[in-house]
């Protein structure tokens, strides 16, 4: 995203997305890039990570970024880091999108982010 004239990457709160390798991982940056592509956002800055990156609430016309994930089964909802009042209606988006088998949720046994960053640790030379 652009802030101030330069790109700024933010992360978004709340939920985690699949990694580029993993099934729906382009999927998800896809999605997220038709939301945002060319459009003003809104940024509520909710926390900073530990590489000073913003962390925070995206809005666009009226939708909420992190949300949409969730509904359409791009993000696990992320139990670990989301406190805030709304995380628990958050949690029921993911819920229905599992139910629902959406998105991510249509494949046998998607592996969490978390896991599958661990997994590729434990992997590395």
């Amino acid at each position: 995203m652009m802030h101030d004239g330069k790109g700024e990457k933010i992360r978004i709160y709340g939920i985690d997305c699949p990694e580029g390798h993993q099934d729906f991982g382009s999927r998800a940056k896809h999605f997220t890039s038709d939301m945002v592509f060319g459009k003003m956002v809104d940024v509520k800055r909710m926390d900073t990570d530990r590489y000073g990156r913003t962390v925070g609430v995206v809005s666009i016309d009226g939708k909420t970024l992190n949300e949409e994930l969730l509904k359409s089964g791009m993000a696990w909802f992320f139990t670990k880091y989301c406190k805030e009042s709304f995380c628990g209606q958050w949690k029921q988006y993911e819920e229905r999108a599992r139910s629902g088998k959406v998105g991510l949720w249509s494949m046998p046994n998607p592996i969490p982010p978390w896991d599958f960053r661990q997994a590729k640790k434990s992997n590395s030379p």
